[in-house]
């Protein structure tokens, strides 16, 4: 499968049908050596032929066709489609009645002439960082697979429908990097666009306050694309900034913290050939990026939001739910109102701290993990192997979600070697800057760039 904008031209010169693309989607899928049980909850394989058909017909008759036209893409499953109940990766679920209309990210992604391949797998509830799921299996990440490494998480799935074949680019959402984790740990790009950006109706919560969507695909190019019609932006696709003169922050606090050695190394060579490249890198040590913890402090705002929204299964499926999920969601009935708001004011507190020593940079960069992809044997072996694995993968990632900004992840790993991702990050609205930067970026860090 190549990349989004590769396939899009490849339609529109005839090389290639829409219908030949689903078919080999399908096939990897179905492919019994490979990782499509795990990484899918549900195929819609007659509907995206039908689909495929459409297009095709269209196409051969020179009428108008839309940005994706005929391009597979995977959704993660806590995104509503019409007429599909929506599980989010539970068994909880699996007795409520069916979406009655698409979400709007799902809506536009069809008018853009998407054809939605099948939904992918994910942490139960999107509640890790980690993509294991006891229900439907965990897909193995694609380095070094007879290792059977983690996904990362929460779009466990929507990663390796990408790096498998079985979809072009996938959509997943981001509360804490479930979005930029599994594109870090495979080697794939993943784009957290500002919250407000990109509308979540039709989304389960995990957490109102910090819940966002964004794609995951093989190129920025692809994710530009993508993130443009999830947000409905008129305006032209980002482009590539000048790397020469931009001024960016390396923040000392918290981000560079025992990291593992082969993740320092990567990050230590993509600055120096963004250095090269004419980029001023301002090493700075930021101590305000310390209060992320106080954000969220021992995942207090997530869990006040996630178990006000489960609540209800919780009393009556609480046998249902993955006991390690469970054990995070529970401690927010604990949370007062009072706790609750003055959570809110810390944040907001935070924010205007970011965004006042952030100002000066055209953007900051840090490793989007402190490590690359553990075991899958190792993760699961006790309750406190979890958690520790579970927070090391979270820690970085999480805390652009505290302060409201956006984020790029991009591969800056050598051939070979096991998948880190370099992360540019931004305020609030700076979408269109961070993915410019990419573009650009990607060019001199990433291996897809450098191919």
């Amino acid at each position: 499968m190549k990349t989004v904008l590769e396939l899009t031209r490849a339609l529109a010169a005839g090389t290639i049908t829409s219908r030949q693309l689903v078919e080999h989607a399908i096939a990897a899928i179905r492919n019994p050596a490979g990782e499509g049980s795990r990484t899918f909850i549900a195929i819609h394989a007659d509907e995206a032929l039908a689909a495929a058909d459409r297009i095709d017909a269209r196409r051969r008759a020179g009428g108008s066709l839309p940005a994706l036209a005929g391009v597979p893409i995977s959704i993660k499953d806590n995104i509503d489609e019409a007429h599909i109940t929506t599980l989010a990766g539970s068994t909880v679920l699996i007795d409520s009645p069916a979406a009655s209309c698409d979400a709007g990210i799902v809506q536009r992604l069809r008018d853009a002439g998407a054809i939605i391949i099948g939904r992918t797998n994910m942490t139960e509830f999107a509640y890790s960082g980690l993509g294991i799921n006891p229900h439907y299996g965990t897909p193995r990440n694609v380095f070094d697979r007879a290792a059977e490494r983690i996904p990362g998480g929460s779009s466990s799935g929507a990663a390796i429908s990408v790096t498998d074949g079985m979809a072009a680019a996938a959509i997943g959402t981001d509360t804490g990097g479930s979005v930029r984790i599994p594109a870090a740990l495979n080697g794939l790009v993943g784009f957290k666009p500002t919250a407000r950006r990109v509308p979540l109706d039709g989304v389960l919560p995990l957490s109102t306050t910090l819940d966002s969507a964004g794609p995951l695909a093989k190129t920025v190019g692809d994710c530009a694309l993508l993130d443009r019609i999830l947000a409905a932006d008129t305006d032209a696709v980002a482009t590539p900034l000048p790397l020469r003169g931009l001024r960016v922050a390396v923040p000392q606090t918290v981000f560079l913290d025992d990291l593992s050695e082969n993740v320092a190394d990567a990050f230590a060579a993509a600055l120096r050939r963004l250095s090269a490249a004419g980029v001023q890198i301002v090493e700075s040590t930021m101590p305000e990026f310390a209060h992320a913890a106080e954000v969220n402090s021992r995942g207090a705002l997530v869990s006040a939001e996630a178990f006000a929204w489960h609540r209800r299964w919780i009393e009556t499926h609480r046998e249902r739910y993955d006991p390690r999920v469970i054990l995070r969601i529970l401690p927010g009935e604990r949370i007062s109102p009072q706790q609750y708001d003055e959570l809110l004011q810390r944040r907001a507190r935070f924010v205007e701290e970011i965004d006042a020593i952030a100002c000066g940079y055209d953007a900051l960069l840090m490793p989007t993990t402190p490590d690359t992809a553990p075991a899958i044997a190792d993760v699961v072996r006790d309750d406190a192997s979890y958690l520790r694995f579970n927070g090391r993968m979270l820690r970085n990632a999480s805390v652009v979600n505290a302060f409201d900004g956006c984020a790029l992840s991009i591969p800056c790993h050598e051939p070979g070697s096991a998948p880190v991702g370099l992360m540019i990050a931004g305020m609030g609205n700076a979408d269109r800057r961070v993915l410019g930067i990419g573009l650009a970026a990607e060019a001199i860090v990433s291996l897809w760039g450098r191919l």
